[in-house]
């Protein structure tokens, strides 16, 4: 959403503000569950770090053991994901 690129500089501050300018639209939804959860968001803005790599290597694991389809066991499935590495 546009109306928090200017949050990436990490300034948490500007939420509060972005929460209530974007509420006003169709996007009240989207802020709702913002709001729920804002803590973790603002952390996410001043921390340089994120769980992007990690999520990256669970979506690729879920992709080899689907495409399995359940035909095999573990043994195969570590040989899979070694082999995919």
């Amino acid at each position: 959403m546009r109306a928090f690129v200017l949050l990436r500089q990490g300034d948490s501050a500007r939420l509060t503000p972005r929460l209530e300018a974007v509420a006003k639209t169709d996007s009240g939804g989207f802020v709702t569950g913002l709001r729920q959860d804002e803590a973790a968001v603002r952390v996410a803005i001043v921390e340089p770090w994120s769980n992007g790599l990690v999520e990256g290597q669970v979506i690729r694991l879920k992709m080899i053991k689907r495409s399995m389809y359940g035909r095999a066991k573990f043994d195969l499935l570590r040989q899979r994901v070694l082999h995919a590495a």
